[in-house]
């Protein structure tokens, strides 16, 4: 027997109806998506997209930089940056946008030497997942990358921050 969610009286597809662009920027783009519910109700709903997608399994992706040391504990770590949707500085795992033509896992080693300096060795490659579906289409590979950090290139790593503002790096040991 079939059973009914919650306040609905019958249980139709859900679907996509229509889209409509409201506004576009360089990066995201903000659409009004029309949708029919689980009761057949058409809805409305407030989306942002990415407008970098080309082909890509997913927009970007996001590193668990894991140092190994000998005679040291397991580390991760992290990068503290300014966001302005936020109004303020964020703790948050190295991440970046997947260029055209590049995998994820050479995005990941790129984008772990630019915001770091550290250079690593890719031991995992997650498929992609949804970053925050109820607000974005927005996808991401997480990839965990091994650091040797008795490497002469990881002993004081420089990293290379651009245009991502980034204010510093915070080593968190693993126990």
């Amino acid at each position: 027997m079939e059973q009914e969610t919650a306040g609905s009286s019958r249980n139709t597809e859900q679907s996509i109806v229509s889209e409509e662009l409201i506004a576009e920027g360089k990066w995201v783009k903000l659409e009004k998506t029309t949708y029919r519910d689980p009761t057949g109700k058409t809805r409305t709903w407030e989306t942002v997209k990415r407008t970098t997608r080309k082909g890509q399994s997913a927009d970007g992706v996001a590193i668990i930089p894991v140092l190994q040391r000998t005679l040291h504990y397991e580390c991760i770590i992290l990068v503290k940056q300014f966001r302005p949707p936020v109004g303020g500085y964020c703790l948050e795992f190295p991440a970046g946008l997947i260029d055209d033509n590049e995998s994820p896992e050479a995005a990941a080693l790129r984008e772990l030497e630019e915001e770091t300096g550290y250079k690593g060795d890719v031991a995992e490659c997650s498929p992609a997942v949804c970053m925050d579906p109820g607000l974005s289409n927005c996808t991401a590979h997480i990839v965990t990358v091994t650091i040797n950090g008795d490497d002469a290139e990881n002993v004081r790593p420089k990293p290379k921050p651009g245009t991502c503002g980034l204010a510093a790096l915070t080593v968190v040991v693993l126990h």
